[in-house]
């Protein structure tokens, strides 16, 4: 069965169930894009638009986001977009604590679906997700992690961020043009963090004092 077959019965699957935003959404917006994708970006949750259309990040931020894919020479059909929550969070509100715990099965059986190399956050919520509720996004967005599952993450603002603070703009496209650089460092074997940078130093360290 192809990824794509994967994705569309799990989709169906999770549309049928009583999730806790369903009734006063549209439809479901799982996600769209490339199945084999090396990269996955994760935001919080459908808006307006995303509601009418059931397609994911095609309202202004969506329009910003894929300029930024562009700006890296990618186009939206070649990654894969999706967000923490399925359904529309009525009155565009964050989402709620056991809302984020409803759907996350969703989200996590895609990523194991797709296997990505290279998550992208967009947004605290998707961050929180991936790499952990302590962290903070001010302080270490644009920096490739890898978590507990041995996922590689790169956490950064939210699209929708940038349209009401113009600074976060240039941090964006400041960000995004790390993304191939750590793609080509998972895709060679190499450490994609300072934790393994040092732990690679420290190998080497103890190799020489060998010889």
């Amino acid at each position: 069965m192809s990824k794509q077959q994967q994705l569309d019965d799990l989709n169906k699957e999770w549309s049928a169930k009583a999730l806790p935003l369903q009734a006063g959404a549209t439809q479901a917006v799982p996600g769209e894009g490339n199945p084999d994708a090396d990269i996955l970006f994760v935001g919080e949750g459908p808006g307006k638009d995303e509601d009418e259309q059931g397609r994911p990040f095609v309202g202004a931020a969506g329009k910003f986001l894929t300029n930024l894919i562009g700006s890296i020479g990618l186009k939206r059909e070649e990654v894969f977009i999706a967000n923490m929550v399925k359904h529309r969070p009525p009155g565009n509100r964050d989402p709620l604590p056991e809302e984020l715990a409803a759907y996350a099965p969703w989200l996590d059986r895609q990523v194991a679906i797709i296997q990505p190399k290279l998550i992208v956050t967009l947004g605290r919520y998707s961050m929180a997700h991936f790499l952990g509720e302590t962290l903070s996004i001010s302080k270490i967005h644009g920096q490739a992690k890898r978590n507990k599952k041995g996922q590689v993450v790169i956490p950064m603002y939210h699209p929708a961020a940038a349209l009401y603070r113009g600074n976060l703009r240039p941090v964006l496209l400041a960000d995004f043009q790390k993304i191939l650089k750590v793609l080509a460092l998972i895709t060679q074997g190499s450490p994609v963090n300072e934790e393994e940078d040092q732990k690679e130093a420290v190998s080497h360290q103890k190799q020489a004092a060998l010889f």
